[in-house]
């Protein structure tokens, strides 16, 4: 969110005398997931206000009509008045006869502990601000201060960026502040250190024990550094705080969302039962967003508006390079070894190298399908199997081969991340697509800044991957006996046969044999398979490049087809003196000084 401190500043010293609007809510019915939120909104001028609930949240770009959840609306005057209600649309309350000010109060359901909705129950009160509280549009830059009626027969404390005032009353300086600080309040565990004058908070929402929190928080305390390393300083947090709201119980829900001055990471793995290597990742993911993202804003995303789709062509950089440094800052912090990393990008680049969309789409024009696939639904089937690649994905592949690339010319992805940071991010200038492409020329040469551009992201080629990993070491294998069907497989519930579960690939064997979602596969060349046999042990068996039949149902009607099964086009990752190879000296130092290795 651009919020500069400058501005702060200004509203700092016009908060004594500014028009404050002022929120309560309550957790009473915790159990039945409700809370109730009360509001007040004084010096009113105009006849008829309008209520809202958001249709978005910060760092989403679906909508999400979060007004489904509200009920029980009511509108009083200052003198407890009952006032007249109008509906003008699904998500908004108009209120007329006031007398200046307006109270307003609602029930809140809310069972869903993400990112991006509220979940209230005994365990917590997890609250994403959109998703919790309506707001007046033409009242946006009052000063807001809001209550948490806390349970404290259940240990309960507020973790959250805003800034406190007393007690459980927390401020924001106006409504865009407000909807970009996310609040969980529960019997946490905090953690905090410092680092270079500014405090780094850990509030831990979880079943286990001290220690866990202790271990957890060391292994965060060496991202934060790592990350810092990437571009020579933090970011000027508002309040000289950054927090960090981690909540890893079995109610919540898997998810991870950045903030100007904090993060919401959830998760059900408890620490002991794998969380505390498997949730790592997105603290690493998260907390690149308070320079990528945060600061480092497109223009396209500002203003964030709350009551529409937000669309940019910028993600396949905003979330695909900072999904890029996920695992690198694993690697770089020694949370993951080098061997786990790089074999590791073998999932990510098989995706993308492997699929059909990048005929159709090149990166920006990924990243104009979020409204579409950020948290989004749809009741009719769509086609994403060869039509859509991540942005968070396809950035990441893209960043990689840039990084590599950069280093056979004496530089990096770190430095040019830099530049980015100094004319974009710590100045909180939006950013344009062509502005990076103007960084990129100034940092590495107009020809290696307009042919990366020119063909990886105003298209869709993909760099010579092989030759660039190998100037790291890193060897890229194909291997050819792996059977290749192209679609997703499963046992179907009567066993009678192998249901497509999803829509066939393009160009792949199923495909070409006219092979279709929900067919289901009875049997190849007339070999019957076992009852618990897995899809790909049962091709095994099957020749490459010889023709098969195969008879399937469709609509309950049997029908045959000829499949000829191909190798796999995935690749494999491997560190070359672990293929065989041996690596020079001067590959070893390109790879440390990649990795960060000591």
């Amino acid at each position: 969110m651009k919020f500069t401190l400058s501005f702060l500043a200004l509203f700092t010293g016009l908060w004594m005398t500014a028009q404050m609007n002022t929120y309560k809510i309550s957790f009473d019915n915790a159990v039945h997931h409700e809370a109730v939120i009360q509001a007040t909104f004084p010096d009113l001028t105009s006849d008829n206000v309008e209520f809202r609930m958001s249709r978005t949240s910060p760092g989403r770009y679906a909508l999400h009509e979060f007004a489904k959840n509200v009920y029980g609306f009511e509108a009083t005057d200052s003198k407890g008045n009952v006032l007249t209600i109008n509906r003008p649309n699904p998500y908004a309350w108009e209120v007329s006869g006031h007398d200046g000010t307006i109270n307003i109060k609602y029930i809140l359901f809310a069972n869903r502990g993400g990112g991006t909705y509220s979940q209230v129950d005994e365990t917590h009160a997890h609250l994403n601000i959109p998703a919790t509280f309506m707001f007046a549009p033409h009242l946006s830059e009052r000063k807001i201060e809001v209550t948490f009626n806390v349970r404290e027969d259940l240990n309960w404390k507020v973790a959250t960026q805003l800034p406190l005032v007393s007690g459980t009353t927390y401020s924001a300086p106006n409504l865009y502040y407000f909807m970009d600080s996310p609040t969980e309040i529960s019997n946490y565990m905090l953690r905090s250190f410092e680092v270079d004058g500014k405090t780094i908070n850990l509030a831990l929402h979880h079943n286990g024990t001290e220690e866990e929190a202790d271990t957890y928080f060391e292994k965060v305390k060496k991202i934060v550094l790592a990350e810092k390393e990437v571009y020579g300083e933090l970011p000027n947090f508002d309040y000289g705080n950054y927090t960090f709201l981690a909540c890893y119980i079995p109610n919540a829900s898997g998810d991870g969302m950045e903030h100007r001055n904090s993060t919401i990471l959830t998760s059900t793995r408890s620490l002991a039962d794998g969380g505390m290597e498997r949730n790592i990742g997105t603290v690493s993911h998260e907390f690149f967003h308070a320079w990528n993202v945060e600061r480092i804003r497109p223009k396209s995303l500002e203003p964030f508006d709350f009551e529409a789709a937000n669309m940019s062509g910028a993600l396949w950089f905003a979330e695909g390079f900072t999904s890029y440094y996920t695992n690198l800052i694993l690697c770089r912090a020694a949370l993951i070894s080098p061997k786990e990393y790089v074999e590791g990008l073998a999932g990510t680049f098989n995706y993308v190298w492997n699929s059909p969309a990048r005929q159709f789409f090149n990166p920006i024009e990924m990243s104009f399908q979020a409204p579409f696939v950020d948290a989004a639904t749809s009741v009719d089937p769509v086609n994403r199997e060869n039509m859509f690649i991540s942005y968070y994905s396809y950035g990441s592949v893209l960043a990689l081969a840039l990084d590599l690339s950069l280093r056979e010319k004496g530089l990096n992805l770190d430095d040019f991340m830099k530049l980015v940071w100094n004319k974009y991010g710590a100045t909180e200038i939006p950013y344009t697509i062509q502005n990076l492409h103007d960084a990129l020329n100034e940092y590495a040469g107009d020809a290696f800044g307009d042919d990366f551009f020119n063909n990886y992201i105003y298209k869709s080629n993909m760099p010579d991957y092989k030759s660039l990993m190998e100037s790291v070491g890193v060897v890229l294998e194909q291997p050819k006996a792996s059977p290749y069907f192209g679609a997703y497989v499963s046992m179907s519930a009567d066993k009678s046969g192998y249901t497509i579960l999803r829509n066939t690939k393009m160009g792949s064997p199923a495909y070409e044999a006219g092979l279709d979602n929900s067919d289901v596969i009875l049997n190849i060349n007339d070999i019957p398979f076992t009852e618990d046999q897995k899809f790909e042990d049962y091709l095994k068996q099957f020749s490459l490049g010889e023709t098969l039949p195969v008879k399937f149902t469709r609509y309950g009607k049997e029908k045959t087809t000829e499949l000829i099964l191909t190798p796999s086009p995935d690749y494999t990752f491997g560190l070359m003196e672990e293929k065989g190879g041996k690596p020079s000296k001067k590959i070893m130092e390109q790879r440390k000084n990649w990795l960060k290795e000591e």
